[in-house]
């Protein structure tokens, strides 16, 4: 079995799958939208608005690399949503190595994006395929943020700060526990230091009056893009919600993951994470309202002589995830990526590109730029 469709969407039962594949439709690229139950993805997938002038196929496989591989063969582009990906993703990676694709996912989880690095970027690189994990609103955006912050030179260090307004999805949920077992890590000096897990601060969102809480959120993505880059030695990511009770909650949880489930056996920590994970968010939120849903990326960069603070106020975070991720499948079968191996999405596309695309559908404002 094998596909002439160019991209390959995989966990389309889920919130995200389901908004690339609506983006995809849109940019009308040809995909495939997988999962392990096929006809879960079918019932997802059909009520997507105007899915009847995509042209797409449904496709049900094991979460096997031998399986994924034969499924996919003839794609271009591997855009994953199935997490935890620690979990789960090495089976993908391996699958659109072997049948010679690119690969993007939308983890959250830091320890997944190193391990991703170390173990497959000199393979993907040395196959001019690009191995892209975190392509997503709350490190994507923010990252965009940060290059802008960075342009005219002379600064070393970027203090990052992400918030939406919203519910986690299911698998944003599974993804906030799963990393409470890892190491979380901020760049010093070109050195990573781990994160105190009990961390929080009390931060001012710009736009809002009210103090937030804001947490390292496992550490996030960009100290990890950032690590090699001559232009930055420091860089500290922190966000949360725009909703200072459910960051409270976030911190007495993690309090708690210390005290009583970090003592046990590997096996007992992940039933017992699952399970709080399901209970508090065991369905699909609805679907995203711009009025209510608003995101807020914050970076400050700074040098020994200057300060450049850039916000971008936008809305609807999932569906930022859903158009970055579907305009990386529609640029990679088309051209190859500024880079490839391992690449953050804005060291592959351009910062400006995705922008550009961010603005083109309404997602995200002009840039707020300050300059001192």
């Amino acid at each position: 079995m094998s596909t002439d469709k160019p991209v390959v969407v995989y966990g389309v039962s889920g919130y995200t799958g389901r908004l690339i594949c609506e983006y995809l439709r849109e940019l009308g690229v040809p995909f495939v939208a997988a999962g392990r139950d096929a006809e879960r993805v079918r019932e997802v997938v059909e009520k997507i608005p105007g899915i009847e002038t995509a042209d797409y196929e449904i496709v049900g496989v094991e979460n096997d690399a031998a399986a994924l591989a034969e499924a996919f063969d003839g794609a271009t582009v591997i855009c994953n949503t199935v997490g935890p990906f620690i979990k789960f993703g090495p089976e993908v990676v391996e699958a659109a190595l072997q049948i010679g694709a690119h690969y993007t996912d939308t983890t959250g989880e830091q320890d997944w994006v190193m391990a991703a690095r170390d173990r497959w970027g000199a393979q993907f690189a040395a196959e001019g395929l690009l191995l892209s994990p975190g392509i997503a609103h709350m490190y994507t955006t923010s990252e965009i943020a940060a290059n802008i912050a960075l342009e005219p030179g002379g600064y070393d260090t970027l203090d990052i700060l992400v918030f939406w307004k919203g519910l986690p999805t299911f698998a944003s949920t599974q993804t906030i526990f799963t990393i409470l077992k890892a190491d979380w890590y901020y760049l010093e000096q070109n050195q990573l230091v781990a994160w105190d897990h009990l961390s929080k601060f009390d931060v001012t969102v710009p736009g809002y009056h009210e103090q937030a809480v804001a947490v390292p959120w496992g550490g996030m993505s960009h100290p990890i893009w950032f690590q090699h880059d001559p232009r930055v030695s420091s860089v500290r990511s922190f966000g949360g919600v725009l909703n200072r009770a459910v960051m409270e909650n976030v911190g007495l949880t993690v309090q708690m993951f210390e005290e009583q489930i970090k003592p046990l056996e590997p096996e007992a920590q992940e039933k017992a994470l699952a399970d709080i994970a399901a209970g508090l968010q065991a369905s699909m939120p609805p679907r995203e309202n711009p009025r209510y849903n608003r995101s807020v990326d914050s970076v400050h960069a700074s040098g020994p002589l200057g300060r450049s603070h850039v916000v971008i106020h936008g809305n609807s975070n999932y569906k930022q995830t859903g158009l970055l991720q579907a305009f990386a499948a529609f640029s990679l079968i088309q051209e190859a990526p500024r880079r490839v191996g391992f690449a953050s999405a804005c060291q592959a596309f351009g910062h400006h590109e995705l922008l550009g695309q961010l603005r083109a559908f309404g997602l995200v404002a002009e840039p707020v730029v300050t300059r001192v």
